[in-house]
């Protein structure tokens, strides 16, 4: 039996393409090139409900998904969120406020025009954000320099304080010492100034009064203790000399008293003008009468040793306004100026 091959078929080449390509208009370059696609039961995906989505390849898809991501974008710079949990009603979406719908889907210029409105909200919102901070930023700055400049305030007001405190303080120590210092040398100057007129007024009484002997050596003192006085301590001041050496009257006066007088031998009492008697004693012989007044430096008498004695020398007694008991005779000649 004769059989009937089939005829060959020819071979697919891209270049011979129909334009009616499905989905476009016209034949596009940019999208092949196609290959013939014959489906079988491994390729194609199990068929679930009661539609069947045929499947694409190439193009198609790539531009529905730029759609629908630019959709995406769209909504959420407009402020919407849909909700993609399943079960639950779908959330409506604000579209921003574009010039048309066609311009987002129209290719390249809606995509940038999309572009352009999220730049414009991501814009605004990152500049409000950036000058809330800034602000905030700005006023916790400006807060800090204000405590800081109290601070400083504070403790320049403080150190100015304890330096006026110091300063007060070294014044009024200074001004203490300066005071001390000024009564020190008022009183220094003021006990030299006494010095010099007591120095003044004893050079003058030295004019007045005299030692009663010249050459002499004291041999006994007063207030001196022992046995050989009758009161038991050395009542005067003792000059030994040699026996006739001469005694001057010590101050001008009137002699009141001149002889014998027991255990003082030859005594002859000078009165001062003050009442002051002054007593020489032991004398060997006396050279004035009572009544008599003598000058500063008037013989009245020799040095002897009559009386209770132990060898020649002349004892001197001072009795103030005559008084029984007299004082040291050391004392009272060097308040006259003179110095035993």
């Amino acid at each position: 039996m004769a059989s009937n091959p089939p005829a060959p078929t020819a071979p697919f080449v891209p270049s011979q393409r129909q334009p009616d390509t499905f989905g476009y208009g016209s034949y596009r370059t940019d999208e092949g090139p196609w290959e013939e696609w014959n489906p079988t039961e491994e390729s194609l995906d199990p068929v679930r409900g009661r539609h069947r989505v045929a499947k694409q390849r190439g193009g198609g898809l790539a531009r529905s998904s730029t759609v629908l991501g630019v959709g995406v974008i769209a909504a959420v710079g407009a402020g919407g969120m849909a909700s993609a949990n399943t079960g639950k009603p779908p959330v409506s979406i604000s579209m921003p406020d574009l010039s048309s719908v066609d311009s987002l889907f129209g290719g390249n210029g809606g995509h940038q025009a999309t572009q352009t409105a999220l730049s414009s909200v991501t814009t605004t919102t990152a500049t409000d954000a950036d000058s809330s901070s800034s602000d905030a930023g700005e006023a916790l700055r400006n807060r800090i320099i204000a405590q800081a400049e109290r601070q400083q305030n504070q403790l320049d007001t403080k150190a100015v304080a304890a330096a006026d405190k110091a300063i007060s303080a070294a014044e009024a120590k200074a001004e203490k010492a300066a005071a001390a210092k000024a009564a020190d040398s008022k009183e220094k100057a003021q006990v030299a100034e006494k010095q010099k007129a007591e120095q003044a007024r004893l050079a003058a009484l030295a004019k007045q009064y005299t030692l009663p002997v010249v050459s002499y050596t004291i041999t006994g003192t007063f207030g001196q203790a022992g046995s050989m006085w009758s009161s038991g301590y050395h009542t005067g001041l003792d000059f030994a000399a040699p026996t006739g050496t001469l005694i001057k009257a010590v101050h001008s006066g009137t002699v009141t008293e001149a002889g014998w007088a027991g255990s003082y031998g030859y005594r002859t009492i000078l009165t001062l003008d003050d009442g002051t008697e002054l007593w020489f004693c032991h004398q060997s012989s006396i050279g004035v009468s009572v009544g008599q007044k003598v000058s500063t430096g008037d013989v009245i008498g020799r040095v002897g040793a009559t009386g209770n004695v132990t060898g020649p020398h002349l004892h001197l007694e001072v009795h103030p306004g005559g008084q029984a008991t007299g004082i040291d005779p050391m004392t009272w000649l060097r308040g006259k100026g003179l110095n035993p």
